[in-house]
């Protein structure tokens, strides 16, 4: 039910917020942890460690050049009809709703070529 424009903007902006504040948090625990408790500082980087966007990218892009035997990509692409959007399934595309898809039926129904003429009347 939360697929409106509103609520996936809230949910992008909420993790956008996530990441700039987590090496704040990150720092704030650590203190916390150092002055009040007996837990060493090395267990905390073992839970707790805040990586870079960059080397998370550079490891995504390591992947994708990969060789075939070795990446993680899954072969879940669907092939799909460019004429009537269906997959090889038959199915529309999830952002497909049941108005466009009676029209592009209608649409693709209609066979081009010779079409009768009307028969003209003899006077």
């Amino acid at each position: 039910m939360a697929k409106s424009l509103r609520s996936k903007w809230k949910r992008k902006m909420r993790a956008e917020k996530r990441k700039k504040n987590a090496p704040k948090e990150l720092a704030r625990l650590k203190t916390v942890l150092a002055k009040g408790s007996n837990v060493l500082m090395d267990d905390v980087k073992e839970i707790a460690t805040v990586v870079p966007a960059k080397k998370i990218n550079e490891k995504m892009d390591l992947d994708v050049d990969a060789p075939e035997g070795e990446s993680s990509k899954m072969d879940t692409e669907l092939k799909r009809n460019k004429k009537n959007l269906r997959d090889q399934h038959g199915q529309y595309p999830v952002w497909f709703n049941q108005r466009q898809q009676k029209k592009l039926k209608s649409q693709c129904g209609k066979k081009k070529g010779k079409s009768k003429q009307a028969k003209k009347l003899a006077w």
